[in-house]
C-alpha cells in the first residue's frame, strides 16, 4: 500500500454525539479538511453487521424477501439478509438465522463471498454475502418489525430483475452480481 493510501488528510477537532439507539449512533465531528479549512463531519456508527444471504437449490432457482423499507417509503425485493449483533452471534451464525427466519431454508454448504462497505462516506456499515446450497425447506420465522413476502426464482431472473432497475438494494445488487461472476468462473 503506498503511503498516500494510509495518511488520513482529516484533523478531528472535537467531537459530538448527537444521537443514540440500539442499531445506529451518530457523531458530528469538528474537522479541519484536506485543504486545512474548518468543516463538519457527520458519521453514522451501525452496531450491527450487515448480513446477506444468496440461495441457491440445485436447480439453480434463488429466493427474495419482499418487505416495505420505512426509511425509503417502498416496497423493497432483497435476497435474505439483517444484522449480526456485534460480539454476540458470528457471521455465518447470523447468516444462518436470517436465512431461516426470513424464508424457512436451512442450507449444508455455506460459502462466504464478499465483505463491502455499503455507504463509506456517512457511515462505518459493513457487509457480508454468503451463498447457501444444499437448501432444505422449512417454515419461515419473521420478526414481528417484519412482514415479507417470499418468491422463488431461477436465478438468471433475479439478475434481470436488477438489470431492470426492480432491484434498488445495494447488498442484493452486489451478492447477486457478485455470485453470477463467481459462478461464470467455475468457482461457486
Amino acid at each position: 500500500m503506498k503511503e498516500s493510501e494510509r495518511k488520513n488528510p482529516w484533523t478531528t477537532q472535537r467531537s459530538t454525539e448527537k444521537y443514540d439507539n440500539p442499531w445506529i449512533k451518530v457523531t458530528e465531528h469538528e474537522v479541519l479538511n484536506p485543504a486545512g479549512k474548518k468543516g463538519i463531519y457527520g458519521v453514522v456508527n451501525f452496531k450491527n453487521i450487515a448480513i446477506g444471504v444468496v440461495p441457491l437449490d440445485a436447480d439453480n432457482n434463488t429466493w427474495l424477501v419482499g418487505q416495505y423499507r420505512y426509511a425509503l417509503d417502498l416496497y423493497s425485493w432483497e435476497i435474505p439478509e439483517g444484522g449480526c449483533l456485534i460480539g454476540t452471534e458470528s457471521k455465518l451464525e447470523a447468516a444462518q438465522r436470517e436465512l431461516k427466519e426470513e424464508t424457512g431454508l436451512e442450507a449444508a454448504e455455506w460459502t462466504e463471498i464478499m465483505e463491502m462497505h455499503l455507504s463509506n462516506s456517512v457511515s462505518d456499515e459493513v457487509g457480508y454475502v454468503f451463498v447457501a446450497k444444499n437448501l432444505t425447506m422449512g417454515a419461515a420465522e419473521p420478526e414481528e418489525t417484519e412482514e415479507l413476502q417470499l418468491k422463488k426464482m431461477p436465478f438468471e431472473e433475479a439478475l434481470a430483475m436488477c438489470l431492470r432497475g426492480e432491484i434498488t438494494d445495494s447488498l442484493t445488487l452486489l451478492a447477486l452480481f457478485k455470485a453470477k461472476l463467481l459462478m461464470d468462473q467455475g468457482l461457486l
